[in-house]
Parts: structure tokens; sequence; C-alpha cells
């Protein structure tokens, strides 16, 4: 670290050579365990938190709105008459525009304004949410195509906004920040059922349950415009004077795919985006139809359908949400200094031991739906460990001027590998199943439990992923460490403005100087 009392110089490092661009003092707190949080934040710690809390409410209304369809999905398809495989396109659709347009949305978010291209993205994001409620029931493929652009605007928050925390706080405080932000991801997650549900219920049209959180987004968006700043990237780290680099998104690329840590990891991402998913999407569903085969319920055949179980589901997903967002933060920030390979390891237990709790819960289902909801209840907690630890893995090995890109890949190969796929993996399973015999409430049950099966088996390779990202982690994290302490220092010019770039010269000297430290 710099003496506190000198001043941060501001300075950006081309590529050429292959390594890491852009400041090297950016963001050493979040690489250190023992991270110095006495430096002066770039704004002030009032508005920092406001900015926060703005952030963290429009993440909590996006995934409120993402599921807000599963709390009403049985209503959906009565309207349509659509099988399970054509329902789960809904989501598919929504989650594959999200995946694409994440990486175009990083590397945009690290060259332009952010807090313009958030605006921008919430308000199709609003526009295209509301416009699915309006849709009549001879145009499914008009639901389909707004429910894709809606991804577009999930993108551009849901990619931008952990990068505008991350300037805004360093060390352990931009860990805990971190760690509400992604606690917000069940907990809207559970909302979303509830809301849904709930909204359909009260109104006895389930097309309000989709009006509801455009409603509210409008207040967030006013919000964001007013109170949510654009601070300069690298600000927390620089006393606000911000950092600049140059790199292609090639040569960003070919960094991140030798980075084992990074790869071995992302695949664990991507199995609990899966998990989560393929649960998230089914899981009131398959429970509905389990008390229909008990004769606990009568079938659905027009809406509203009985939403008990989009309740009793989302109350169990915020409360788990949170219980295990916590408890994995403290565990990681307990082991990590005793057992530097504690991270991954918390996350490889985590959807090991969710395996199975899933496994049971499938089978449960058939006699008693009490005990089914207590082994949703544990196998939730233990997939929620993983969403801050899996955030923090991603923060402190990979450089810091090259996280936005990191953060755009992960999201868009969990998605596609991961929650894009999984509702219609298990819809598609499930209507090839129910093909084989006869129609009956008792086999639709059946079909969608057999088809949950394949929840429990990614669980057991995402547990053996991040158990292979834990070989790595010391070394990537040392890598990371030392190019950032490493890096080479210029004299700050107190005329120049921010951001520095250096000449030609200036930068082979000082890639250079890089490689004899190195």
């Amino acid at each position: 670290m710099e003496p506190k009392d000198s001043p941060m110089p501001r300075w950006s490092l081309g590529s050429g050579s292959g390594l890491p661009y852009g400041s090297f003092v950016n963001s050493l707190s979040s690489l250190t365990p023992k991270a110095e949080e006495t430096e002066e934040p770039a704004i002030s710690q009032r508005r920092s938190y406001i900015a926060v809390a703005v952030l963290c409410y429009i993440n909590l209304l996006n995934y409120t709105e993402r599921y807000t369809i599963a709390g009403v999905l049985p209503d959906i398809q009565t309207f349509f008459v659509i099988n399970d495989g054509t329902a789960a396109l809904i989501q598919t659709v929504f989650i594959c525009s999200f995946l694409l347009l994440a990486p175009l949305f990083g590397y945009l978010g690290d060259r332009y304004n952010r807090k313009y291209i958030m605006i921008g993205g919430l308000i199709v994001w609003l526009v295209t949410a509301a416009g699915s409620s309006l849709v009549t029931e001879s145009h499914f493929w008009l639901l389909m195509l707004l429910r894709g652009m809606v991804g577009i605007g999930e993108a551009s928050y849901s990619t931008i906004a952990p990068t505008i925390i991350a300037d805004l706080f360093v060390g352990t405080k931009r860990s805990m920040i971190i760690c509400i932000f992604y606690i917000f991801i069940p907990v809207g997650s559970g909302l979303g059922y509830i809301t849904g549900a709930g909204v359909a219920s009260l109104t006895g049209d389930w097309r309000w349950a989709l009006r509801i959180t455009p409603i509210l987004g409008v207040v967030g968006l006013f919000l964001l415009v007013f109170l949510c700043p654009n601070p300069p990237r690298g600000a927390a780290e620089t006393h606000g004077e911000g950092v600049s680099g140059q790199s292609s998104y090639l040569e960003d690329v070919k960094y991140l795919l030798k980075n084992k840590t990074y790869l071995w990891s992302t695949l664990g991402v991507t199995a609990t985006a899966f998990l989560s998913g393929a649960l998230a999407f089914w899981m009131p569903t398959f429970l509905s139809r389990a008390q229909v085969s008990q004769g606990l319920r009568l079938a659905c055949v027009e809406e509203p359908c009985d939403s008990t179980d989009s309740y009793i589901f989302g109350a169990v997903t915020v409360l788990t949400g949170i219980l295990g967002g916590i408890l994995g933060s403290g565990l990681s920030r307990w082991l990590r200094e005793k057992f530097p390979k504690s991270d991954p390891l918390i996350c490889a237990s985590g959807l090991l031991g969710a395996a199975p709790c899933l496994f049971i819960t499938i089978f449960v289902a058939s006699t008693n739906i009490p005990a089914t909801y207590v082994f949703i209840f544990f196998g939730e907690i233990l997939i929620s460990l993983n969403w801050a630890v899996m955030a923090d893995i991603l923060l402190y090995v990979v450089i810091p001027t090259r996280r936005s890109t990191a953060e755009a890949l992960q999201i868009s190969v969990g998605h596609l590998l991961g929650d894009a796929g999984s509702p219609f993996l298990v819809g598609a399973i499930s209507d090839a199943l129910s093909k084989s015999k006869p129609v009956s409430p008792e086999w639709s049950f059946h079909s969608l439990k057999y088809s949950l099966l394949v929840c429990p088996v990614v669980g057991i390779l995402g547990g053996l992923f991040f158990f292979l990202s834990s070989l790595y982690i010391i070394g990537d994290r040392k890598a990371a460490a030392q190019l950032v302490e490493g890096g080479p220092r210029e004299p700050q010019d107190p005329s120049s403005e921010p951001p520095i770039e250096l000449s030609n010269g200036d930068k082979t000297n000082h890639e250079d100087n890089l490689s004899q430290n190195i």
C-alpha cells in the first residue's frame, strides 16, 4: 500500500506485452484479507450508502420481476393452453437475451458512462415488462418477444451495478456491501412468487402480477437518476482520481482463459445457476401437482389457480437466501486467514450438501408435503451459501481492470449453460415422460418429479468444479496480488487531466519495468 499521506498516481498501462492493463494499485485492498480501510472515500460515505440502497432496491425489483411469472405459471399455462416445455421457453428466452447482451454491457461499462447505460436499460425493462401484461391469448409469441427484451434491461444493470459498488468502497466494507447486494437475489426471487401469487389472488387476474414491479420500477428509475453517482473507475482506491487502461477484448479473454481458478469457479457458478433456475421455475408447480396427486387439492382447469405453494415457497426462498448468504459470507471471513482455500471449499460443500437434500425432496413430495418443505429449506440454505462467496472469488483472482469483463463472461456462461436451459430441459424431459402414459394428474406429477432428478446430479458436478478451483486459488490469488503490488509507479503530472494515457514510448518503458519486477 502507498503511504496514507502520499498522493495516489493516476496512470494507465497498455497491454502490448499481454500483461494485465490499467492501474496496478487499483483494488489492492480487495485482494488482501487485512486490507487497510483508512483511505479517504472518493464520494462521501452518506452519498455512497444512499447509492448502494438505490442499487439494492433495483436489484430486488429485477429478481422479483424475473420470478413473478413462476408464481403464476399455472395461470399462464391455462390461459395460453401450453405444455411444460413451451411454458419453460418463457424463462429461457429471457435468460438467453440476458446472457447474450451481458458481454456487450460489460465492454461498454468499462469505457462509457455507467449511469447512463443503466438508466437506458432500466427504461427498456420498465416498458417491456409492463407490455408483457397486455398480451392476449392468441399472441403467445409476442409474450416471448417482450420477455426477451426485458433481458436487455436486466443485462445492463446486473453487469454494471457491482462495479459501481466496487468503486465506492474498499476492503472488508466492500465485501460486506457486495454480500448485501447479492443477498437480494434470493430475496427478490422469493418475493417474486409472493408478489405474483398475491396480486393475482387479490385482483383475480394474473396480468396485474406482471404490472406491479414496473410500477415500483418507475420509483427506482427516478432514484437512480437523482441519487446514484457514476464514480471514476478505481475511485475508492485512488481518492476519487480514477484510473484508465487500454486493451483489446481478445487480450482480456485470453488472460481469463489462463486463470484456472476463474475457469473452474465459473463452471461452479454455472451449476449453481442451473439448480437455482430449475428449482425457482418449477418447484411451486411441482408442489402443487404433488398435492393434486395425493388428492389434497383439485387440478387447476381454469384461472385463477391455487397459489398457496407460491406463497410458501417464496417465503422459504427469502428466508433461506438471507440466512445462507450471511452464513456463507461469515464462514468465508472466519476461515479465509486460516485456510486460504476455504472459499471454493465452502461453495463445494454447499452444492454437495444440497444434492441429497434435493433428492430427498423430490421423492418425499409423493407422500409428505411438510417434510418436503423441510428438505427444500435445508437445500436452499446450502445453495445460498455460494452467492456472496462466488463474487469474492472473482474479485481477488482477477486483475482489477479486467473484472467487468470477467463478470460479464461469467454471467454469460453461467446463464447459457445454467438457468437459461435448465427450466426448458426439465420441462422437455417432463413432456417426453408424460407421453409414455395416458394423461392424468398423477402421471403429470410423476413425469415432472423424474425430470427434476437432473438437479442433484448437477449439484454434485458443481461441487467437484469448486473443489478443482481450490487446487489453484492460492497461486492465482498470489499472482494477482503480486501484479497489483509490483506494478510500476509514475509520478503524477499536476497539469494533466484524468485519466492519463501514456505515449507509446512511455508505455514501452513501463512494460519493460514491469517485466523486470515480475
